[in-house]
């Protein structure tokens, strides 16, 4: 009952006295604010006796509201908020059934819940809400402007009229009299600092960074005095309210004046970023580059370069190189940097490809160089190295090669370059892998000609005529064979040079690869040409009988030996092993099982019908690159009429590819190429003609091929549609008389339709082993002929698993610790006997060695 009534009084006064504490927080926050100091007197008087007397109205209109609330009105209200109005109801008397026992009875069982309800009584909060009363809210203006005043000012500091100007605390109420803050460089990623909160002493900051200062009060009264700038000349007055400069050395900063401060500032120096090269430079088989670095910066690297600067001094000057080099700007690149994380110190890979560079495979400079947001660079000690290219085993690649060298190296090789093209390109029979190629070759050499008839070689020109070769020699290397049996000798030789020369273990990854490439092409051709068993019935019985049967995965086991020996440096033990390979593979022979009737699977046929049209397609490329010929020498004899001198010499207007390819066709049939190639029986619309009829059988072949899923059976569907495109740009090519474009478009036709007859084996292959697993070797498939006894081709009986080496325990029963100890003192007993030959005592020191 206490607290409610109390509640009652608070809320009375709240409803009864709010305008009076709206005034009065009005006229305590323009006290505290001190919002009157600056006005005049009168209006300090005025505004005083205006609040005065709002004030007194206020508070005199609050008491005629107020009202002190009775303990019966305290009473009621508790009464009013519980249910049922029990302290009422226990003042209420019986109206009927008094006498009666049994509405007496009801009667106090009554008042008995209704005692216990108000036992349960509990204080009631008042109703202090006001904004029936005050609907504008200026009870809330009056509050903020109080909390702001008093937050930003204070009553102890209330001035009176008379103490407005003056007084001793007047310096106090106007704040700090300066100001100033030093900023270091965004870069360093420190924190600006505030000087009034630093005190005086030393100060550390980092080189650059800015003092800002503010001076407040009358002018003269403080001044700064400062030596960390190092400013001379035009230097503004060291009393002006803002100054702001840069701080470059050790020195002293002081404001000189009332409450000033004096700091003895020393710098922080950035020191210059470094950078060093981290590890050996590594080359890939390709050519590409990748030379580790480390760079460190105490406030981080933004950016490097590395310059590459041909080392003349270095180069052996011989042959093409004997001339004096075209002036050439050093080789910038870019030095990567890491994307995430800190660039104080980290390390990186610089990987670039150059072999296309003029420089590529000449002595250079490498130099590495970083720098750092303020501009400072830090270099690494310079570096002299081979710039890596890409190497080229294949002769004629490599010479084209060293001539695009000699090219780029001076324009004034090109007619020695010249020369030595057309010396490539005499007699190419034997040499070219193909025709293409020695028709790009004679391009080039017309183009050549043409140029240096025309004038001297012009930039662009060089530029255009070393792309060409290039790519020609990119082609030789790499490019379309006739078939995979060249493609495999290609392999094997270029292997053997790398055995020769000795090479990297990438450059020897690579040939591996291409090795296994060429191995599986040149299977997949002997399958498609295999012989029917019953064409071999007339051989003799031993003879049969010594064949001999060998899988892909046993093939792969012994290139992997050859490769692991070449990576170890035993050269003479892999060629040894290379050999027994090429042994094998030249003696293989692909038997064709006969099953059922004998009649070839549907898988079986389209690959016989695409051999059949890859070879059509061979057919027709030569018909086409012999008329291209025809015509050449046609050109090239009209081009001889009236010239004097040697047999063979070339006229002033011939091109160089037309007399090569006159020479060529006179070193066969002794003549010079009469006719053109509108009499001849192929000419280019026969030729049309065939080319046609080439490519509606491939495509009635694509429409014929057997259901087979999987990304093989994708990819070969995919070729053979890239063959038939190809077709048919030879087809319109050969109806407008454009050879060389029919040539090209050929070649594209015969690598798609290679690439096609790949894949579709292999989804052959794949389906039948989904289609019947288990099953040996079935209708249509690719066998050798099975041998009583089957050996690996070192002579070695194979395992009951078809795989190389054998099942049986060839140590029988003795242990094998006992035998390990026999073998490595057999070892040392013959590495002792110094007469061995040398070969042998350095394989067993190795031996020794590894074990």
């Amino acid at each position: 009952m206490t607290l409610t009534r109390a509640g009652m009084v608070a809320e009375r006064l709240c409803r009864a006295f709010w305008p009076f504490w709206i005034a009065a927080g009005l006229a305590l926050a323009m006290l505290a604010a001190g919002w009157l100091r600056a006005a005049p007197v009168e209006l300090y008087w005025i505004s005083g006796l205006g609040f005065g007397a709002a004030l007194l109205m206020t508070f005199g209109l609050g008491l005629r509201r107020f009202r002190w609330p009775s303990r019966d009105e305290a009473l009621a209200r508790v009464d009013a908020a519980m249910p049922g109005r029990p302290i009422a109801a226990l003042a209420d008397a019986q109206a009927i059934g008094a006498g009666d026992a049994a509405s007496e009875a009801v009667w106090a069982a009554h008042q008995r819940r209704m005692a216990a309800a108000a036992a349960r009584a509990r204080p009631v909060a008042g109703d202090y809400r006001l904004s029936s009363r005050d609907r504008y809210g200026l009870r809330y203006i009056a509050a903020l402007l109080l909390v702001t005043a008093l937050l930003f000012g204070s009553l102890f500091r209330i001035a009176l009229p008379g103490e407005v100007a003056g007084g001793p605390g007047a310096a106090l109420a106007s704040g700090p009299a300066w100001e100033g803050w030093v900023e270091p460089p965004a870069y360093t990623g420190r924190p600006s600092l505030y000087l009034a909160d630093i005190p005086a002493g030393p100060l550390s900051v980092p080189e650059g960074s800015v003092v800002t200062l503010r001076l407040y009060g009358e002018v003269g009264a403080l001044a700064v005095a400062e030596t960390v700038s190092g400013r001379t000349g035009n230097v503004p007055s060291a009393a002006d309210e803002r100054q702001s400069f840069t701080i470059r050395q050790d020195g002293r900063l002081a404001i000189e004046g009332a409450d000033g401060a004096t700091w003895q500032v020393r710098v922080t120096a950035d020191m210059p970023p470094e950078v060093r090269l981290d590890g050996p430079l590594q080359v890939e088989g390709t050519g590409e580059m990748s030379q580790p670095f480390a760079a460190t910066d105490d406030y981080g690297v933004v950016s490097g370069a590395a310059t590459l600067s041909l080392d003349l001094g270095a180069v052996e000057r011989a042959h093409g190189l004997a001339a004096e080099p075209d002036p050439r700007e050093p080789l910038i690149v870019d030095l990567p940097m890491p994307f995430t994380g800190s660039r104080e110190a980290f390390t990186e890979r610089l990987v670039e490809d150059f072999s296309e560079h003029p420089w590529a495979n000449l002595p250079v400079t490498l130099t590495l160089e970083v720098t750092d947001a303020a501009g400072q660079t830090g270099a690494a000690a310079p570096m002299e190295m081979i710039l890596p290219g890409r190497r080229f085993f294949q002769p004629i690649a490599r010479a084209v090669i060293e001539q695009r060298r000699d090219l780029l190296w001076s324009r004034e090789n090109a007619r020695r370059v010249l020369g030595m093209l057309r010396t490539i390109a005499y007699e190419p029979q034997g040499f070219f892998p193909n025709e293409i190629t020695y028709l790009r070759l004679s391009f080039t050499l017309r183009r050549l000609s043409g140029y240096l008839e025309a004038g001297a070689l012009t930039a662009e020109q060089q530029d255009e005529l070393a792309a060409a070769l290039w790519e020609l020699a990119v082609q030789l290397e790499d490019g379309t064979l006739a078939d995979a049996r060249a493609r495999l000798e290609r392999a094997r030789d270029r292997l053997a040079e790398a055995m020769r020369n000795g090479a990297s273990e990438e450059e020897i990854q690579e040939l591996m690869n291409e090795l296994r490439d060429a191995t599986d092409d040149y299977m997949q051709m002997l399958a498609q040409n295999a012989q029917p068993l019953e064409n071999q019935a007339d051989q003799p019985q031993s003879a049969q009988n010594e064949m001999q049967t060998i899988t892909q995965d046993e093939i792969d086991a012994l290139m992997d030996q050859i490769q692991e020996l070449m990576e170890q440096g035993r050269m003479a033990e892999a060629a040894e092993l290379m050999e027994e390979l090429n042994q094998l593979m030249d003696n293989l022979q692909m038997q064709q099982a006969e099953g059922g009737q004998g009649m070839n699977t549907p898988g079986q046929q389209s690959m016989e019908d695409l051999a059949e049209t890859l070879r059509d397609q061979q057919g027709l490329t030569d018909e086409s690159f012999q008329e291209l010929q025809e015509q050449f020498g046609q050109n090239g004899q009209e081009g001889q009429q009236g010239q004097q001198g040697e047999p063979g010499q070339q006229g002033e207007g011939q091109s160089p590819g037309a007399g090569e390819a006159q020479d060529g066709r006179q070193g066969e049939n002794g003549q010079g190429g009469e006719g053109g190639a509108e009499d001849q029986p192929g000419g280019p619309g026969s030729l049309a003609e065939r080319q046609e009829s080439l490519r509606r059988e491939l495509n009635r072949q694509r429409q014929n091929l057997p259901y087979t899923g999987g990304d093989e059976a994708d990819a070969a569907r995919e070729a053979l549609d890239r063959a038939e495109g190809a077709m048919e740009g030879a087809e319109d090519a050969l109806r407008e008389g454009d050879l060389a474009e029919a040539i090209d478009r050929q070649a594209e036709a015969m690598n798609a339709l290679r690439d096609g007859m790949r894949n579709l084996g292999e989804a052959l292959a794949q389906n039948q082993q989904e289609t019947e697993p288990g099953q040996g070797q079935g209708e249509g498939q690719t066998m050798g002929q099975v041998a009583p006894l089957r050996r690996d081709p070192l002579g070695r009986e194979m395992g009951e698993a078809g795989q190389l080496g054998t099942d049986e325990n060839l140590l029988g029963s003795q242990d094998l610790s006992e035998r390990a100890d026999e073998l490595m003192e057999e070892i040392r007993r013959r590495s002792s006997e110094r007469e061995r030959p040398k070969l042998e005592l350095d394989y067993l020191r190795r031996l020794l060695e590894r074990f």
